[in-house]
């Protein structure tokens, strides 16, 4: 086994697409390339040709396991031969072709790295390589199957790389294998020795940069000078095989340009810094830094990663303590809140430590620790009198001013006190001071007091609230001010609820004078009390009498209230009332009386004695029905007082009911409407009110009846005391019809249940409301045909399709569903679509008159239906398809135009008789009717002799015109008879003209040419049978003549042979034999034709043909021959000596002659086919090639002139050409013998043998005997 050889080809990386580079693509006929094998080396095979969106520089590359037959410009993309092709080596084969713009993207899952070839230059399985990837290095979990090796040697990527992450460097060892083979007597698999492939990773540009740290912080006094540095960030390319600079930039920041960024990553001071600017952000400035690489990644994008950058800023003694004018806890120690001057008060004498009142003070430093700590203190005028508090503070705290000494604080010696409060840096000693004016408050040390200690006063009982019981009662205080200032009370006590005091005047008013009532209390003591503004009081009493007046109304004892029955019960009753007024006065004296009412008037009252009766029978229909039977009688009893009192009792009479009344109906009669399909709805309320006041009596219910009342159902329900509804429903299972009944009349009754009442009924017509729910329906009589002529002859409107609906809300439209074209009842597509349109109120209009075209289509059915927009949901809402029928009518727009005829016509003048067709045209006229209608006409006719002559002829033909199956024939007949010795071709000019009703006829004209054949052609073939026979075989023996001849046979005549003339023939049929352009054949062409075709000659040998000749060579002349006839018997009778003579010397030898002859036909047809060579056979002779008899005058077999055919002395010659023949048959084998016999031109076929030869033996089956009998093939005859 020869030794394997390995060799390696990188596999250039494939280019794809990333997001911010479109790559490069091949044009589309880089697909398939074809070369001649004969290319030189060297010589430019073809060009690479790709385009890139990005127009950046490509680089071509050509890899593959047939790459080395060429190499590539890579710039230009040129590819010239490297290696000479062969096409009988290698026809076909595939190169993979790469472009590249220079954007290395990561190579795919899936992609090739690499190429390996291994050549085993054994045959079999022991040459077939098998490749395997041993080891991979480093051997690591991700990188075993990282690559994996296909049965072509590729190497393909199995997982993704990574430079950074996984290995910038792989080592792979390969193994090349044949499948194994015999190698001394074993099967052995040969390896080859490893081979090893190391990959190199490139790192790309897919990774961004990181910070050095992950955290960052730094200090700075805010007292820093603009570029001081700070803090230097440092952050690397992740792309550690790239290492890309990065650049640094402040992207976002707490504090906007305090600080900047270099690009060496060092963070400066870039403005003035304040740290008590940032006390609420913990003394801290927040930087986010981000580092970007100089090259954008392999995406196109920014490859950058930001961190945050913490910068405390520390603090300097730079501020002096403040005040504020507010609360340390709301106190946001803004400019707007600092203040230098307060203001706060206090009570005269008030004790050590305590406040300055309304005093909002606070002390801030903003400086941190010691820097921010301070002193407080007092100073001005009156500060001994007053301490501070705190005295030392950090940071910021609340002020507060102390009484320090209270005897110092006097009002009546100072009203206003003033302090200033120091506030001093503990480090720099820097002071603020602020100035606080204090504003003493007085007390009070007077009591107010009163004149008398007792006053008697007197008011009217039920005075009107706020009238004026005194006015005159005040009480004094000498203290001043607040102090002086005295407010009166009522203290609690008896009354103290009935009246009310000003409480500055002094004033005492009535507060509620309904409640002063002298009957219930006559006498209220009550207490006036004076305060000032200290709290300090005295007080008074007040000693109050009420006057009497008419203030109580008459009293009714008892309740009235009686049960009286309508029509019979009476009311007697006497009221019982008394007044709590003095008795024996006006006041209490009273008087009875009976209120207007509805009910009053059938009463009478006692104004006296308040003694009640009726003065007439009650109804207890007349009351109102709400009062349920009450009647209520308001009595007044008043006294005689001023002003008058009175007092109103009620006296509740029921009257109590019987049934005296029938129901009565709320209307006269009733209408309701309902919507059909609509089962179990509310159609109508009907209501009905009964006089009675009770139930028992006033109940109502209903009954329904009349016309169609099965279709609906009434249920009660009571509205009120007498009062009923009738709802009348349709059942659930019950819908209503429009269509079928419009409308229903109903009788609603009404009744009591008491079975002694009457009845009251009320006439309900309850209408049907149609719905639409019935489909539209298309009226036929719109729809019968409308007819339309074609060509533009009509425009507009041309029809109306009409649609109905029963129902009464239908809202119609017509729409167009199809359009189906036929012409002839054939459909033709969608040809006529375009020629009319439906609009939606049913007008058809005709679109396209020019286009209508009877020829192409000559009906249009427009499918149409009706749509009802107004359907209700769930109703069918179209009809059904309608069919209009436009029968399209024909105008005179086509000429008649003949059909192409593929007949040659042929005039045989002898055989053509007057009124006998010779020729016929047809022709069709597109249009129809009158229009389509053909006439044909003979408009010249020309003979045309041979020798170019022409000569008009007129009156020799005419023309017949007939219709079938849509297509005119016109039939030339000839008129009289034509000379047949004429040769040449008559020229008939015909025209066909359509006859329309309307308008100029069309025409067409053609020129047919009629070949004539004169009696020159006429050919004569004679037959061993009658003339019977030879007719009823006709047809057999002029479809024999045809096949041999290919022309159409006429046959003129079958006749008889005249026994005179007759030899071996009985009959002749004469006939001419015709071609498809008119030419016809002689004599001599026909025989050659017949010879070439054995199957045709040897059907007419079994058809009794014997001779063929011309008429002038065969037919006897009649009457020479009745002249030689007796001329012959003349001579006859003067040789009959010498006739008898000669018959006995050679009756002899005739007879073994014809013993001969009959013996060889006899052997010749019993001889099997296949046994004799096959040869012509020549009519009339008794020629036998089997035996090579009869040479037939030293002729050679393909000599059959017609002389040969024709009768003469030739037949003569033969008369001996069976003498001592003599045929020898085998089973297996013939033998000829023959008699020797000289020619120069070798012996001529006999027909004996020819008909031999056409018969056939089937393969593999028993042979068939076949024989013919002729009677005309007699020795004895020849």
């Amino acid at each position: 086994m020869a030794q394997l050889w390995l060799s390696c080809f990188l596999l250039p990386a494939l280019v794809v697409s990333v997001a911010a580079n479109v790559a490069p693509k091949f044009l589309a006929n880089m697909t398939l390339v074809t070369l001649p094998e004969d290319l030189p080396v060297g010589a430019q095979a073809f060009w690479l040709i790709a385009e890139d969106q990005d127009n950046d520089p490509l680089t071509y590359g050509i890899s593959g396991f047939y790459a080395y037959f060429f190499t590539v410009t890579t710039d230009t993309g040129e590819v010239r031969l490297a290696s000479a092709l062969d096409f009988e080596t290698l026809y076909l084969f595939s190169i993979t072709i790469s472009v590249s713009d220079g954007h290395n993207p990561t190579l795919p899952v899936g992609s090739v790295v690499f190429s390996v070839l291994a050549v085993d230059k054994d045959t079999g399985s022991a040459g077939a390589v098998v490749y395997s990837i041993e080891k991979v290095i480093p051997s690591t979990g991700d990188s075993e199957h990282l690559f994996r090796i296909l049965a072509n040697g590729s190497i393909v990527l199995n997982g993704s790389l990574s430079y950074n992450n996984k290995s910038a460097f792989y080592q792979l060892e390969l193994k090349a294998c044949d499948s194994g083979g015999m190698y001394n007597s074993s099967v052995i698999t040969q390896c080859s020795s490893p081979v090893f492939l190391s990959i190199s990773v490139v790192d790309q540009a897919d990774l961004d940069p990181q910070f050095v740290r992950e955290f960052y912080s730094a200090s700075v006094a805010e007292d820093a000078a603009k570029g001081t540095s700070v803090l230097k960030v440092e952050a690397m390319d992740g792309d550690k095989g790239i290492n890309d600079p990065v650049t640094y930039s402040i992207t976002n920041s707490t504090r906007p340009g305090w600080f900047d960024i270099r690009a060496d990553g060092v963070i400066r001071v870039g403005a003035a810094l304040d740290r008590e600017q940032l006390l609420a952000e913990d003394e801290e400035v927040q930087l986010q830094v981000t580092a970007t690489e100089a090259h954008p990644n392999i995406y196109g994008q920014e490859a950058k990663v930001s961190t945050w950058v913490t910068l405390r800023v520390t603090d300097v003694n730079d501020h002096k303590p403040e005040f504020y004018n507010c609360s340390l806890v709301a106190c946001t120690f803004t400019p707007q809140e600092a203040c230098i001057n307060f203001t706060g008060y206090v009570d005269e004498h008030a004790s050590p430590r305590i406040p300055i009142d309304g005093l909002t003070m606070a002390a801030y430093d903003p400086d941190k620790g010691s820097n921010g700590t301070f002193l407080l203190s007092l100073g001005g005028p009156d500060a001994k009198a007053f301490s501070v508090s705190p005295e030392r503070a950090a940071g910021s705290a609340d002020v507060q001013v102390l009484v320090r000494v209270s005897a110092l604080v006097d009002y009546e010696q100072q009203t206003v006190m003033v302090v200033k409060v120091v506030a001093m840096d503990s480090v720099s000693q820097n002071t603020s001071i602020a100035t606080v004016t204090i504003h003493l408050r007085d007390i009070n040390d007077h009591r107010p007091t009163f004149p008398q200690s007792l006053y008697v006063l007197s008011v009217l009982e039920h005075s009107a609230t706020g009238s004026v019981v005194t006015s005159g009662i005040h009480a004094t205080d000498p203290d001043t001010g607040e102090w002086g200032r005295i407010t009166y009370s009522l203290l609690p006590g008896n009354g103290a609820d009935l009246f009310e005091v000003d409480p500055v005047s002094g004033t005492v008013t009535v507060k509620n004078g309904k409640l002063l009532d002298r009957e219930r209390q006559a006498v209220y003591y009550l207490t006036l009390q004076a305060m000032d503004g200290g709290n300090q009081s005295t007080s008074t009493t007040l000693q109050i009498h009420l006057l009497d007046i008419n203030d109580n109304a008459p009293v009714v004892s008892g309740s009235y209230n009686f049960f009286v029955q309508e029509e019979e019960g009476n009311v007697s009753v006497t009221i019982q009332a008394h007044d709590n007024d003095e008795p024996g006065t006006n006041n209490s004296h009273l008087l009875f009386s009976l209120l207007p009412g509805p009910y009053s008037y059938n009463f009478s009252m006692d104004p006296d004695t308040g003694f009640l009766r009726n003065l007439g029978p009650l109804d207890r229909e007349a009351i109102d029905p709400t009062l349920g039977g009450r009647i209520v009688l308001t009595v007044l009893v008043a006294d005689c007082g001023v002003p008058v009192l009175s007092t109103e009792v009620n006296v509740t009479i029921t009257v109590e009911d019987i049934n005296d009344n029938l129901p009565v109906f709320n209307q006269s009669s009733y209408y309701f409407s309902v919507k059909e399909r609509h089962p179990g709805v509310l159609v109508g309320v009907v209501e009905a009110w009964d006089a009675d006041q009770t139930e028992i009596n006033n109940r109502v219910s209903f009954s329904l009846s009349g016309s169609g009342a099965n279709s609906f159902v009434i249920q009660g329900l009571v509205l009120g005391s007498g009062w009923a509804e009738g709802q009348i429903w349709l059942p659930p299972d019950l819908t209503l019809d429009y269509e079928a009944q419009a409308f229903f009349n109903l009788t609603v009754g009404a009744e009591n249940p008491d079975p002694q009442g009457g009845k009251a009924t009320v006439d309900v017509l309850v209408a049907v409301q149609d719905m639409n729910d019935e489909p539209p329906t298309l009226d036929s009589a719109s729809l019968r045909g409308i007819r339309v002529a074609e060509n533009g002859s009509q425009h507009g409107q041309v029809a109306e399709v009409v649609a109905w609906d029963v129902d009464t809300k239908a809202q119609l439209e017509i729409q167009l569903v199809n359009i189906i074209c036929t012409k002839g009842r054939v459909d033709v597509g969608s040809l006529c679509h375009g020629w009319f349109s439906v609009v939606a109120n049913g007008s058809v209009y005709i679109n396209q008159s020019e286009a209508i075209d009877y020829e192409a289509c000559d009906l249009v059915m427009l499918v149409v239906r009706a749509w009802d927009l107004a359907t209700d949901p769930g109703f069918q809402a179209y009809s059904n398809n309608g069919s209009l029928p436009i029968t399209i009518e024909d105008v005179n727009d086509n000429a008649p135009y003949f059909l192409p005829e593929t007949k040659t016509f042929v005039i045989i003048p002898e055989l053509v008789m007057p009124n006998q067709q010779v020729a016929s045209v047809q022709a069709r006229d597109d249009d129809s009717g009158n229009n389509g209608a053909i006439l044909f006409s003979i408009l010249q006719v020309d003979f045309i002799s041979k020798d170019g002559a022409t000569v008009p002829f007129q009156g020799f033909f005419r023309i017949s015109t007939s219709l079938e199956a849509g297509v005119f024939t016109g039939n030339i007949e000839l008129v009289t008879s034509l000379d047949s010795t004429l040769q040449g071709t008559y020229q008939v000019t015909i025209q066909a003209q359509d006859r329309p009703s309307v308008g100029p006829a069309q025409e067409a004209k053609i020129t047919l040419n009629l070949f004539t054949v004169d009696q020159s052609f006429r050919v004569r073939l004679q037959f061993s049978t009658p003339k019977e026979e030879v007719g009823a075989h006709t047809v057999e023996i002029k479809e024999a003549l045809t096949q041999a001849t290919r022309t159409t046979v006429y046959v003129v005549n079958i006749r008889d042979i005249d026994s005179v003339a007759r030899a071996q023939a009985h009959s002749y049929l004469d006939a001419y034999f015709v071609f498809s352009n008119g030419s016809a054949l002689m004599l001599n062409e026909l025989s050659v034709m017949i010879r070439n075709d054995q199957d045709a000659l040897t059907q007419l040998l079994r058809l009794g043909l014997v001779v063929l000749g011309s008429q002038e060579s065969e037919e006897p002349d009649l009457p020479n021959l009745l002249i030689s006839v007796i001329i012959a018997l003349g001579v006859a009778l003067l040789l009959a000596l010498v006739i008898m003579t000669v018959a006995l010397v050679c009756v002899r030898k005739s007879y073994h002659r014809k013993l001969r002859a009959m013996k060889a036909a006899k052997e010749a047809r019993k001889t099997a086919v296949g046994v004799m060579p096959s040869g012509l056979a020549i009519p009339g002779t008794n020629m036998y090639n089997t035996e090579r008899a009869n040479p037939m005058l030293n002729l050679p077999t393909n000599d059959l002139g017609l002389e040969y055919f024709s009768t003469g002395d030739l037949d003569d010659i033969s008369l001996n050409s069976l003498d001592d023949n003599s045929v020898d048959l085998d089973k297996n084998h013939q033998e000829v013998k023959e008699k020797p016999q000289q020619s120069q031109q070798g012996p001529a076929p006999e027909p004996l043998s020819v008909v031999l030869s056409g018969r056939q033996v089937g393969t593999g089956m028993q042979q068939q005997e076949l024989s013919f009998t002729n009677a005309s093939l007699d020795t004895t005859d020849l």
